[in-house]
């Protein structure tokens, strides 16, 4: 069985798909991991983050690998345990243009369906894996929330790391984020077809959690 969580940045996605993996005894395939990867390796190369030519060049020489042995999997750049770095502020930015590149979405994907097809219990997130990666996945999952807390929560992240932040400025570049993740060429952010919707405002980490796991035992009983 795979599941895919796709949504907008500052929803609970990972941690959301990581306890749901960890619940079912699946493995966990982080998507943004691989773009900040991506991210994190144009910001070492000096890369301008607006020429989509150089970013899928930096993307070509990337070689993204998973440890799926760790919980979570330990993510690699071009051999080097890279994991730690990836959530910082300049990376999460440089991630957002990589994003937008055709060129780099489709290398991504192909190698995200590989995963999958050598993983076949699969907890996916992201912004386009119900919708592009995995059409045909058994369960399809969207979270959503306010930018309000979107921004609150991306910045209790990033104070955990000892990053200071402005959280107004981190709601605009959500916003932002959203606009571009909405109007790229390939894989926009959109509602999967056959997905439920889940709206995490309001909600625990618990409780988003438990109705994931309750529908694939669910399905699960009814094959």
């Amino acid at each position: 069985m795979i599941i895919t969580i796709d949504g907008p940045a500052g929803t609970g996605k990972s941690t959301v798909a990581q306890t749901v993996a960890r619940e079912l005894g699946f493995d966990f395939l982080d998507t943004g991991a691989m773009y900040r990867a991506i991210g994190l390796a144009a910001l070492r190369r000096n890369a301008n983050l607006e020429d989509g030519r150089e970013l899928s060049y930096v993307a070509r020489l990337a070689k993204i690998s998973f440890d799926f042995s760790m919980q979570p999997p330990g993510v690699s750049l071009n051999g080097e345990p890279v994991g730690h770095l990836l959530r910082a502020g300049e990376t999460t930015r440089a991630a957002s243009f990589v994003a937008a590149v055709p060129a780099v979405r489709e290398l991504l994907v192909r190698q995200q369906q590989e995963i999958g097809a050598a993983r076949p219990n699969l907890v996916t997130e992201g912004r386009d894996q119900g919708s592009v990666v995995f059409p045909n996945a058994e369960l399809k999952f969207y979270l959503d929330a306010t930018p309000v807390e979107r921004a609150r929560r991306r910045a209790n992240q990033l104070r955990a790391r000892g990053e200071v932040v402005d959280i107004a400025q981190l709601q605009n570049q959500i916003m932002d984020r959203d606009r571009r993740d909405a109007k790229r060429a390939v894989g926009p952010l959109a509602v999967p077809k056959d997905s439920e919707v889940i709206d995490t405002t309001s909600l625990s980490l618990q409780e988003v959690v438990d109705r994931i796991v309750g529908r694939a035992r669910q399905r699960r009983a009814e094959r």
